[in-house]
């Protein structure tokens, strides 16, 4: 057995527990939301439209963004919250994964029931009237009833599409089996994607399995049938689930946060052992946008994670100045205590920049080595960057003080960027320098002699009820200043590599053991 295939099996009952539990909740709340509403709207024309046209306007917001519009919706929320009464709750993770899920159950759901119960024979309904039964008796014994079926039906599609869609939760923190889909595209670690789609597929197919057995023994009016199949449902949710009941028995564990690339899954792993050294238990949040990263850690709902001062600078101070590397570390702790009191730990010692890169026989044919050389050659040129770079307001510095305009502009996963780059797909991309690809690929990182981008000082941040943890800085502090950007390459390349790859585990553990930590 291949060791990704015994650590993903590892992590299974943690991952499947969460996407089991976040999916049946979206599923109650959506039926118990849905069904009644398909009660009224059969009796009202008016809101049967209104019902029907607002689910399936939902149903046109890609669901990738609808999970996260609701974090910082929820996160405004649980702060007017704690500003009222002291207590805020947790805006990610569960909570907005929960809704955005909910808001897509509902149409399934909604346009089968109001169906059937609209489909019921006229005849039918005047025979209950004529043997004189109430209208609560002719609903439930008779239009509800025959309706079931087709209601049911809804359900199972309804079910197939939540499961199917609670892998991409992963992105607002919400552990699911998106996590190993996730992981495995940034790190090309294709078992890993085919895991994580056969489980989510295994577990679809079940729960519509089961939900068939539901809806036939509704057709057949088989009592046991339908016993059978909600106690199948009733076991197959109890035994997702126990891992994590038991484990909110044991001592609350320190969420550790991490972005969506590489380096980023290498540094929560070591941040992670450092913390299980120190006896503590540790869950983390992986995937995160910069945006929601920071806002989680400010908010208490992530401990610590690794961020990058440059970042930090232009994204959440909304500086466009750049001071020298030493005076922007200096006051960006400064000021991110003062204004999120999240604590800046130190720096890990070597600076993760955004950089221009293009392949080195490129570089040699166009006589280009720093961005006001690169400029003129701009124009015949495509670029490709990394999902956030185009938005960020580095990408904006840079270009406008270089004129820089491509001739075509390109978004990529980190690691198809690479891929597209090597395939000639692309002509420059928004590299990371303490990536081990550069190398591997023979890229050449263009110099920055106007100074436009910031420093990139790979920081650990701390949550603000974290400032003062004594075990977590134990953990922390023997890291700060003790990574070079050699050593951080050499990992990130053992994970991102085609042959005899590492996981970023393992690579967290080697490098690890490499700097004696």
């Amino acid at each position: 057995m291949s060791p990704v295939f015994t650590q993903a099996c590892g992590q299974l009952p943690g991952a499947l527990g969460g996407h089991v539990l976040v999916s049946a909740c979206a599923l109650l709340l959506a039926a118990a939301t849905s069904l009644p509403l398909a009660a009224l709207s059969v009796r009202s024309p008016r809101l049967r439209w209104i019902s029907l046209a607002g689910a399936s306007l939902i149903q046109t917001i890609p669901s990738l963004a609808l999970l996260a519009l609701f974090y910082p919706l929820l996160l405004l929320v649980s702060s007017a919250a704690k500003a009222v009464s002291g207590h805020g709750f947790p805006a990610l993770g569960f909570l907005p994964a929960l809704l955005a899920l909910t808001l897509y159950a509902i149409l399934p759901m909604l346009r089968n029931a109001v169906a059937g119960l609209a489909g019921v024979d006229p005849a039918v309904l005047e025979a209950a009237d004529g043997v004189g039964m109430t209208p609560s008796q002719k609903f439930w014994r008779v239009q509800a009833h025959l309706a079931a079926p087709v209601v049911m039906a809804g359900v199972r599609n309804a079910a197939t599409w939540t499961i199917g869609a609670a892998t991409l939760a992963t992105a607002v923190g919400q552990t699911s089996l998106g996590d190993y889909i996730f992981s495995g595209l940034q790190t090309e670690s294709w078992s890993l994607v085919l895991f994580g789609c056969a489980a989510s597929a295994a577990l679809a197919l079940s729960v519509d399995g089961l939900l068939a057995l539901v809806e036939s023994g509704l057709k057949r009016r088989d009592r046991p049938r339908i016993a059978v199949g909600l106690g199948l449902l009733a076991a197959l949710l109890i035994g997702a689930l126990a891992p994590a009941v038991a484990g909110s028995f044991r001592p609350k564990a320190y969420v550790i946060g991490a972005k969506n690339f590489s380096e980023q899954y290498i540094l929560a792993d070591l941040i992670t052992s450092g913390l299980e050294r120190e006896g503590a238990r540790v869950s983390q949040k992986s995937d995160l946008g910069s945006a929601i990263a920071f806002r989680a850690l400010a908010a208490n709902d992530l401990d610590a994670y690794v961020d990058y001062s440059g970042t930090l600078w232009s994204n959440v101070l909304k500086r466009t100045d750049t001071p020298p590397r030493a005076e922007l570390l200096r006051q960006l702790t400064v000021e991110l205590k003062r204004r999120y009191g999240v604590t800046v730990l130190g720096s890990l010692g070597f600076e993760n920049a955004y950089a221009l890169a293009i392949r080195k026989a490129d570089a040699q044919r166009l006589h280009v080595a720093s961005l006001t050389d690169l400029a003129p050659h701009a124009p015949e040129l495509s670029l490709g960057s990394d999902l956030e770079f185009l938005s960020r307001p580095e990408w904006r510095a840079l270009s406008s003080a270089y004129g820089l305009k491509f001739r075509s502009e390109r978004r990529f996963q980190p690691t198809f960027m690479y891929r597209a780059i090597a395939g000639h797909e692309v002509d420059a991309i928004s590299a990371f320098s303490s990536d081990g690809r550069l190398a591997a690929l023979d890229l050449v990182t263009l110099a920055d002699p106007k100074g436009a981008a910031p420093s990139y000082d790979a920081v650990i941040l701390i949550s603000p009820h974290r400032a003062a943890d004594a075990r977590l800085r134990r953990a922390l502090e023997p890291m700060v200043g003790r990574i070079d950007v050699e050593a951080m390459r050499r990992a990130n390349l053992a994970v991102d590599r085609d042959a005899n790859k590492l996981s970023a585990a393992d690579a967290a553990t080697a490098l690890a053991k490499a700097l004696g930590l």
